[in-house]
């Protein structure tokens, strides 16, 4: 089983960006597929997006097309969430997740979860 650890979240205003990351360790990178979700105080855990294990392929949520980017880098082992003109409503725990296959938005499908980190967008 794949262990996942996130880092980069933080503190930024309105209209910027953040890039989380998400470094695998046990486990080739490269036999998954990565996602990300999120989960705002009170609210339910929402899918983000998926790239699939080469990067070729990938899929986001309607509140993130356009704005957010996931992609990889097998040779580090790492998965990184790209986030531009972020927004108030985007504050949330960021998680990633490995999959088997790609490109679910259920959350069973993931059978590694990482911890999260804070993502908070003030105004």
């Amino acid at each position: 089983q794949v262990q996942l650890v996130e880092s980069g979240g933080g503190l930024v205003q309105v209209g910027g960006s953040l890039r989380p990351s998400c470094l695998a360790s046990g486990h080739p990178l490269r036999d998954y597929a990565m996602g990300w979700v999120r989960r705002a105080p009170g609210k339910e855990r929402e899918f983000v997006g998926v790239v699939n294990w080469n990067g070729g392929t990938t899929k986001y949520a309607d509140s993130a097309k356009g704005r957010f980017t996931v992609f990889r880098d097998n040779s580090k082992n790492t998965a990184y969430l790209q986030m531009n003109t972020l927004k108030a409503e985007d504050s949330a725990i960021y998680s990633c997740a490995a999959s088997h296959y790609c490109c679910d938005e259920r959350s069973e499908e993931y059978t590694s979860w990482g911890q999260g980190t804070q993502v908070t967008v003030s105004s």
